[in-house]
């Protein structure tokens, strides 16, 4: 199924600007298997579950995390089960409230090297932002590397370094089961080159370029069935969420081509602003 691209991934290169007063409540829902939304409109957030407790991956922000316990919830499951917390990339729209999540559940943070040095200092020293965009800090129980697989109950997710975005970007894979059916979930920690991401001479992160250009190697080498990413409308979330209501026996989160389409235009995008720079 295609969707308007396009238009999705403009409204993406814009939500680093966005105000976190400007989010708002979504309604829970099944994605697949046992790989269900429980974020926000603009903030992604998933809940892996299993009968030895549950994954949460990105707790968004402080103001966030009230709205996804709500929705794990209204799921039927307890916010108190949820044993591990993972993250896509330590901005603070992923990542501030995890002291929270951590607070009222105990959950086990797992972050990417070198993005936990991130998380751990609350966002100190960003190699873009320096410390304009902090966030509470939180601890960080274990440090994840590239390919390494986090284990809970029957679930098993692998973290993919995907750097560019942040130094320690993850995007994230599993298997989910439906109807006798096995699919490859994917969710894309951001491919995205901010807005003021300097590509060239970036004395703060002299890799970036290779760094980006890696991540889309990675990539395009991972089969995706199921398109899922760290913001809704990376794969849009809520087109597909109103397509599920009208076609109930219709899974539109099942998408290959959305997701090459999506990788294709994020690097595209990436090249362009590069060769702009290179200039």
């Amino acid at each position: 199924m295609k969707f308007q691209l396009a238009t999705i991934l403009l409204l993406a290169a814009a939500l680093p600007a966005m105000a976190q007063n400007e989010d708002k409540p979504f309604p829970a829902h099944r994605v697949i298997g046992n790989v269900y939304y429980v974020g926000s409109t603009e903030y992604a957030s998933y809940l892996i579950t299993s009968s030895a407790g549950h994954v949460l991956i990105n707790s968004s922000f402080e103001s966030t995390v009230p709205w996804i316990r709500a929705n794990i919830e209204k799921l039927g499951f307890r916010f108190q089960d949820v044993k591990i917390l993972l993250t896509s990339h330590a901005h603070g729209d992923h990542v501030a409230g995890n002291f929270l999540v951590q607070e009222l559940t105990g959950a086990k943070a797992m972050v990417m090297a070198p993005d936990d040095e991130l998380v751990r200092s609350g966002g100190h020293n960003d190699f873009h932002s320096g410390d304009k965009a902090m966030y509470k800090p939180s601890r960080v129980d274990h440090v994840l590397h590239d390919g390494e697989q986090v284990k809970l109950g029957g679930s098993v997710l692998t973290a993919h370094l995907t750097p560019g975005h942040t130094k320690g970007n993850t995007t994230w894979t599993m298997k989910a089961t439906e109807d006798g059916r096995t699919y490859d979930v994917v969710i894309i920690g951001s491919p995205n080159v901010n807005p003021g991401y300097k590509l060239v001479n970036n004395a703060n992160y002299p890799e970036i370029a290779n760094d980006f250009a890696r991540t889309f190697k990675v990539l395009k080498s991972l089969h995706c069935d199921v398109f899922l990413g760290a913001h809704g409308n990376y794969y849009g979330m809520t087109e597909k969420y109103k397509l599920l209501q009208s076609k109930p026996d219709h899974n539109p989160f099942i998408d290959p081509d959305g997701y090459r389409a999506y990788v294709e235009l994020k690097e595209k995008a990436y090249l362009a602003e590069l060769a702009r720079q290179q200039k």
